[in-house]
């Protein structure tokens, strides 16, 4: 006789029981009646419940073990794979995604007081992702333009670091990812121009399909000045110390 799996959901604090309904569904059903997206590149944060991540984990774990079972590996007697379900989940939530479910990271801001008006550039900044297509790693480096004006905001270079690593911990394709990183710092700093390079080794290519070793995509966004100014971004490009 089949027997029922336990739910992996358990009731919110303080509330009734949601009758076995899994915690994914209760998270989906919020985004959808605030009529938001939910793709892998999103940021979901605002529709989880204190005490839900947890239980997400607990779901994603048991359907990860489903995977397990369904690859006819042997969880059981293999010492190497005991716990790779747990595991898995936690990688997944806690770390290469955490960007979905993590909301942004504090950014303290400060007045242009100096009225600084040149150039500057922060990286090589390594960002670590994966593709949305196969979850392969994506891991390489960025390259941060600004041109301050007298009304932008100043913050720490570690900053730009925390900005990226929170665009890039979601399963993403490089070129909406450098985009959306670009609209935050915009929208963070208010400069009068932005720039951004970023290189990238994938191993959906490296590890599968053609499995080449030395591909490497490189790709970039340009705002405001640098856009319009063609001696500015040729010396933003210049001042960049890639190594082909």
């Amino acid at each position: 006789m089949l027997m029922k799996a336990p739910s992996t959901t358990n009731p919110p604090a303080g509330g009734e029981p949601d009758a076995g309904t899994p915690v994914s569904v209760r998270i989906r059903e919020r985004i959808q009646a605030a009529r938001k997206r939910f793709h892998s590149n999103d940021n979901i944060a605002e529709f989880i419940e204190p005490g839900e991540l947890e239980q997400l984990l607990d779901e994603v774990e048991h359907k990860m073990q489903g995977v397990l079972d369904s690859m006819v590996i042997d969880t059981e007697s293999d010492h190497n794979t005991g716990d790779t379900a747990r595991r898995v989940a936690k990688m997944y939530l806690n770390e290469v995604f955490q960007g979905r479910y993590v909301r942004p990271p504090r950014i303290t801001e400060f007045p242009n007081a100096e009225h600084l008006n040149e150039l500057m550039i922060v990286g090589p900044i390594t960002v670590r992702s994966a593709c949305s297509h196969h979850f392969c790693p994506v891991i390489g480096k960025i390259w941060i333009g600004v041109m301050p004006n007298e009304h932008t905001n100043v913050i720490g270079l570690s900053k730009y670091a925390r900005l990226a690593e929170w665009v890039m911990g979601r399963p993403q394709i490089q070129e909406e990812a450098v985009v959306q990183l670009a609209d935050l710092i915009m929208e963070k700093t208010q400069p009068d121009g932005l720039a951004i390079v970023m290189e990238a080794s994938h191993y959906c290519m490296a590890w599968r399909g053609v499995k080449d070793m030395n591909s490497k995509m490189i790709n970039s966004v340009m705002r405001g000045v640098f856009l319009k100014d063609s001696a500015l971004r040729r010396e933003f490009l210049a001042l960049i110390p890639r190594k082909d």
